[in-house]
């Protein structure tokens, strides 16, 4: 199995084989949250008017996503676990759209299989690539705004191939290392209040959920159980 660490949204477009598309903060946890409450489906998109015209189309489907960051104004949810982690989702489709995660998925057209990446479903992850034996798996950092790297999506890529090959990397080593960069400070500041505290603790809850999520292509791709 060939692994290749790709970044950004070039790094999207690139992804060949089984592509990971990693976004920790904030939209592939916020998935897996969402997921894990019920929703049937997720559907991801890039554009904001998109979504609100799948909601015309479909007014029972529920919108939730950010631009730059902050919540988008008409979204049922903006892009954080926090505000998701206790909402029953049951049967619900969800459609998602954010400035990283969504946008990679989108632009990872010639890779033949996409799954998503984020820490709280890594193991599940990796299991699912070691059980698929991929000839290549491409491990797409998404960062912020898919244009800057950031370290919490470098490091999930590392954590995530080092369980491939059956390694133990040291989790509490990297989520320290989060931790004190601007990518993880800024959950504790008061002045971006858009980055709550509760997300970078939900974000950093290793393996809290027991499967992979990756795209369902058709029509209408949509995020599902692997």
């Amino acid at each position: 199995m060939e692994i290749r660490r790709l970044r950004l949204l070039e790094g999207a477009r690139q992804a060949t084989g089984t592509a990971v598309i990693i976004d920790v903060f904030r939209a592939f946890t916020t998935a897996a949250f969402v997921m894990a409450n019920g929703a049937e489906r997720i559907i991801p998109v890039a554009g904001i008017d998109e979504a609100f015209r799948l909601r015309e189309l479909h007014p029972s489907w529920i919108i939730m996503g950010e631009q730059h960051g902050e919540p988008i104004p008409g979204f049922d949810y903006g892009n954080s676990p926090a505000d998701v982690e206790h909402i029953d989702f049951t049967g619900r489709t969800v459609v998602q759209r954010t400035s990283s995660g969504t946008q990679g998925i989108i632009l990872a057209r010639d890779a033949d299989e996409v799954l998503l990446g984020s820490f709280v479903i890594a193991e599940a992850t990796a299991n699912y690539l070691r059980l698929r034996k991929s000839d290549t798996v491409s491990l797409v950092s998404m960062g912020w705004e898919g244009r800057y790297d950031a370290i919490e999506d470098e490091l999930c890529a590392e954590y995530i191939e080092a369980r491939i090959r059956g390694e133990k990397p040291d989790f509490e080593e990297m989520r320290a290392r989060i931790r004190a960069s601007s990518q993880g400070a800024k959950f504790f500041d008061p002045g971006q209040s858009h980055f709550r505290e509760r997300d970078f603790y939900l974000a950093m809850s290793l393996d809290r959920f027991g499967y992979a999520l990756k795209v369902v292509r058709g029509d209408l791709p949509f995020l599902a159980r692997a």
